[in-house]
């Protein structure tokens, strides 16, 4: 009998792990439109870019620049991230672009999704090396500075 999405990725379903690697493709794709200079939560082993932020040097508490890729942890801290990407794409970065869980009944997501382009992924994602496809649906939201033209 075959496996369950449960029993082969059970850190989609719990809090043991709130970081999805983003799928290359979907990277490659977004790269070429936005040709991004800052990946700003990243880890030495899922960095999309040699630029990167990781979680030792808290991304939270730093300015970023250009054009910044984001896939922020998932769970209760989005909130937190969603908002730190629209400040900052505000005041210091050309665009800040996020791929986020697509949970259009959350409060954070009338914050702070709302606030920018949002794009809707038709299908799935299957984060990093996993063997099926994610249980929720995905979006991006890209957030541009009103000051860059």
């Amino acid at each position: 009998m075959a496996q369950s999405f449960w029993e082969i990725s059970p850190g989609l379903f719990t809090s043991a792990k709130d970081y999805y690697e983003t799928p290359q493709a979907l990277f490659d794709q977004l790269d070429k439109e936005f040709h991004f200079t800052l990946d700003c939560c990243a880890r030495d082993d899922n960095a999309k870019l040699n630029n990167y932020i990781s979680p030792d040097q808290d991304s939270l508490t730093k300015p970023w620049s250009g054009n910044v890729w984001m896939n922020p942890p998932y769970g209760k801290v989005i909130p937190v991230w969603m908002k730190k990407a629209y400040e900052e794409s505000q005041t210091n970065a050309q665009v800040v672009v996020c791929l986020v869980p697509s949970r259009t009944d959350t409060n954070w997501w009338h914050d702070w999704a709302m606030k920018g382009e949002v794009r809707f992924i038709r299908q799935r994602l299957k984060f990093g090396s996993a063997k099926i496809c994610a249980p929720f649906p995905s979006a991006i939201i890209v957030f541009r500075n009103p000051k860059v033209v």
